[in-house]
């Protein structure tokens, strides 16, 4: 009976681990353009968007960019725009997006993902267990620890390009402010 309960254990202990096997890295491949934070265009693959992490989003068409979304960009452009990457792929393979999700390794070993994070420029967003899920979630606490990107002071945001006239800066009226009880009453004679 022992030999089944510890078998049984060691079986549930092996399905929850994650494997190592799982994860599957590309041949080197060049980064051709950064859409935005967490999304890079990859000759020879397409868009892959950034495994595990989450980056503020940039405004489209009248919509306003997030908080530290073109921060975000502009330090993934720095760091693998027109480089050779591999992609560690993990799990699922595409996104809702078709997308294809992985890590992204620079070639001098450099995790790209966790980078991101620990510049504060992205957050851990996983909601599966990952392989690499306690680099990253060690990468968020650095950046709040040391209140990097996101995790600093309340960000700057801009003032919306339209706003209504407020009551401050509208021209006076007849009417004063002067309450009806207090005003003198005129009267005007009647022919």
């Amino acid at each position: 009976m022992q030999i089944l309960i510890t078998a049984a254990v060691l079986t549930v202990a092996a399905m929850q681990t994650p494997s190592i096997a799982r994860v599957t890295r590309s041949a080197s491949v060049l980064v051709r353009s950064v859409i935005d934070g967490d999304t890079i265009d990859v000759a020879t693959v397409g868009r892959v968007r950034l495994l595990g992490i989450d980056a503020p989003e940039i405004g489209r068409g009248f919509d306003t960019s997030a908080p530290f979304a073109r921060e975000a960009r502009e330090r993934l452009t720095q760091l693998v725009l027109h480089r050779w990457v591999r992609l560690e792929q993990e799990g699922a393979t595409h996104d809702v997006y078709n997308r294809h999700l992985a890590y992204v390794m620079t070639e001098d070993g450099l995790f790209v993902n966790a980078a991101l994070v620990r510049d504060g420029l992205a957050r851990v967003s996983a909601r599966l267990p990952l392989t690499r899920l306690q680099e990253l979630q060690r990468a968020e606490a650095d950046a709040r620890a040391f209140r990097r990107g996101m995790w600093a002071s309340v960000p700057q945001i801009p003032a919306p390009s339209y706003t209504g006239r407020s009551k401050a800066i509208r021209p006076p009226t007849s009417r004063s402010n002067t309450p009806a009880s207090k005003r003198r009453k005129t009267r005007t004679k009647k022919p």
